[in-house]
């Protein structure tokens, strides 16, 4: 998966690949093999090689994208930019019109399947928990309206891009 992060005021290239239980990081041109645990939801504990690193990530309020991260007993503010994400703005659901893919952001495998076809939900309601790195991750509605499909089922396993669930317009 390829992204972009915005650190402090730097921006960096990031290429993330999950093989066979570890992460494989690439920023700028520098590699990590890393093997990844985690404590609680917000702590993370990397090792490569023989060195050990301890992180702390925490989200931002009302963002998706925006995280406080101390590493090494520095504190970053970190921006999250995946180019695949087709969203302008936090209120892009009031903008768009027809249905929305909702795709998985990096290979995992699905635990759970909160919704079915013809469920109305709400923008952040939850609709998929995939396990990625270690971690669940709920897969929200991105926008108020109908789920028109669900496209997975618990136990499959999905590859990053690969299109979770759609929701549709409420039909008034």
């Amino acid at each position: 998966m390829k992204l972009k992060a915005q650190v402090d005021d730097h921006e960096l290239n990031l290429v993330l690949r999950y093989v066979e239980g570890r992460v494989h990081v690439e920023i700028e041109g520098r590699t990590y093999d890393l093997e990844v645990s985690t404590s609680d939801p917000n702590s993370y504990v990397f090792i490569n090689q023989t060195r050990v690193y301890e992180c702390r990530v925490e989200p931002q309020p009302k963002s998706r994208d925006r995280f406080a991260v101390t590493l090494k007993g520095e504190r970053h503010l970190v921006m999250i930019i995946d180019p695949r994400r087709l969203r302008t703005d936090e209120n892009s659901d009031r903008h768009h019109h027809g249905p929305t893919e909702i795709a998985a952001q990096m290979p995992g495998k699905v635990v759970r399947v909160l919704v079915e076809a013809g469920t109305q939900v709400e923008k952040g309601d939850g609709l998929v928990i995939v396990e990625a790195m270690k971690m669940q991750n709920e897969i929200k509605a991105p926008r108020e309206g109908v789920v028109i499909s669900v496209n997975v089922k618990p136990g499959e396993t999905v590859n990053a891009g690969e299109v979770l669930a759609t929701v549709g317009e409420v039909d008034e």
